[in-house]
């Protein structure tokens, strides 16, 4: 946003509507830990959600109640958001969302993005790491410099990351060699390439 005019984007909607399209994509969010939307929804819910997190890490009335006037869901969020993702947070001075880039979903070609919760089981960058692993041991070749970043940066706030992140590299080695194995005998089934 060049030129510092505006404090957030409007998205081409009034203010009563932009409110509820934000309240409506962070109640998807904490419900579902991941979403794709546009680029532009998913920076200005980024914003909203972050918030939210931040009030459920303080726990006190006043912070339930804001969440509370926040949520459309409330009685069936306010639990995930004070009880489970307040302790997976805990530690975490900020940044609980991410922000993944995408091809564009729509016809129309507008710039999508999935906008997901961090260190949760729908976590893409850990999974992404894990392959990347599991890629370049089964190339023989030592962890890169960015992979070793992107372990560090997966594994710092989680809960027994690396040994989480150990597991899910074996899970994904032993699918890839199912892998391996199922389209070796589809080769030697019909007599050629696949």
């Amino acid at each position: 946003m060049a030129g510092g005019r505006m404090k957030y984007r409007h998205l081409g909607r009034s203010s009563a509507h932009r409110q509820a399209l934000l309240r409506n994509l962070v109640t998807s969010l904490i419900e579902h830990e991941s979403i794709s939307t546009t680029w532009p929804k998913a920076k200005e819910a980024q914003r909203l959600a972050e918030k939210l997190i931040t009030l459920g890490k303080k726990n006190t009335e006043a912070s339930k109640r804001r969440a509370f006037s926040v949520f459309y869901t409330p009685h069936k969020l306010m639990p995930k958001l004070f009880g489970s993702l307040r302790e997976r947070y805990s530690e975490r001075p900020g940044g609980y969302t991410r922000i993944l880039r995408v091809e564009p979903l729509k016809p129309d070609m507008a710039p999508s993005a999935i906008l997901e919760l961090v260190d949760g089981p729908k976590d893409m960058r850990f999974a992404m790491t894990a392959r990347t692993i599991v890629r370049e041991r089964g190339q023989g070749r030592p962890v890169g410099e960015i992979t070793a970043k992107n372990i560090d940066k997966v594994t710092r706030f989680r809960p027994g990351g690396e040994a989480e992140l150990e597991d899910m590299v074996e899970q994904m080695s032993d699918l890839e060699v199912g892998d391996r194995n199922n389209a070796a005998s589809e080769e030697r089934r019909w007599g050629g390439t696949v």
